[in-house]
């Protein structure tokens, strides 16, 4: 049963990142910035669960490893910053790494305190 949560939340979470990346490109940004934003809203939607009160281990597999193991994206992040400082765009890798560890840790906090709160 486990295995079949994890896959339905897999279902969504993957096409968003791949949308995101490709509304970020359609705006004449980069791919990063797409995953970036799946990066960090995923990290915002892990931290409320892991903050919120008694959560079910069903909505952890569906939810948790499903929607936002596949929503976030450890290595595109880092072939992001490789393929930036391979374009010699050094500062803008930095920043991106900086970003990405910053507002996700952060996102990450602030929903987990805020859901501690409710």
């Amino acid at each position: 049963m486990t295995a079949l949560l994890v896959a339905a939340g897999a279902v969504v979470g993957a096409p968003l990142r791949l949308l995101a990346t490709r509304l970020a490109v359609r705006r004449g940004r980069d791919a990063a910035v797409g995953t970036l934003v799946v990066n960090v809203l995923g990290s915002a939607v892990l931290g409320a669960l892991f903050g919120a009160a008694d959560v079910d281990a069903a909505v952890l597999a569906l939810v948790g490893t499903g929607f936002c193991g596949t929503l976030t994206t450890f290595s595109t992040f880092g072939a992001d910053v490789v393929r930036l400082v391979e374009q010699g765009a050094l500062p803008r890798a930095l920043a991106y790494l900086g970003a990405t560890l910053v507002l996700g840790i952060g996102a990450a906090a602030a929903a987990y305190g805020a859901a501690g709160l409710l």
